[in-house]
């Protein structure tokens, strides 16, 4: 990583932080390729409680969203991490991880409870995420949604995300 800055996104960053989300998950195979119009409709409905754009030399290289889930045990203060892009020809370079370590701390210090995340147990891991027996996200394999409480219970339940990531 060279110099790297991480800020809030900014209304002149939509179009590029929508191109970059589309290329990120070109070649994804676990993709609807609909994440660009996810992070769109999320913004549109205001949903977007952090979201963080990369820059390096002035160009925007990676972005991370995060918007509330609700949880059907009633559980409140939970949020949903993803979509989280980087450039293809910048991944491997720490910026996703400098965006999943921001957005974390900026998601804690506004008083939430923990966040979920779908997605490699490998790589989420990292940050702390645990594949939690008792929280479901119905229609995926359990080891790959994940949780992270920033201190309390976890809770139990069926997670459901914004309407949005039906976009």
């Amino acid at each position: 990583m060279m110099n790297l800055t991480i800020r809030n996104e900014q209304p002149e960053d939509i179009k590029r932080i929508a191109a970059l989300t589309a290329a990120a998950f070109e070649h994804e195979e676990h993709s609807s390729h609909t994440e660009h119009h996810i992070v769109d409709a999320l913004r549109r409905a205001g949903q977007l409680t952090v979201s963080l754009v990369a820059v390096e030399q002035g160009e925007i290289v990676g972005h991370v969203a995060i918007s509330p889930v609700t949880v059907s045990s009633g559980a409140s203060g939970w949020y949903g991490l993803g979509p989280i892009s980087v450039w293809p020809d910048h991944q491997g370079q720490g910026i996703g991880s400098a965006l999943m370590n921001a957005a974390l701390a900026q998601l804690q210090g506004q008083g939430a409870e923990g966040c979920v995340v779908l997605g490699e147990p490998g790589y989420y891991g990292r940050f702390g995420f645990q594949a939690q027996s008792g929280l479901v996200l119905p229609g995926v394999p359990q080891e790959y949604f994940q949780a992270l409480s920033f201190g309390g219970d976890i809770p139990a339940g069926t997670v459901h995300y914004h309407e949005a990531f039906n976009a």
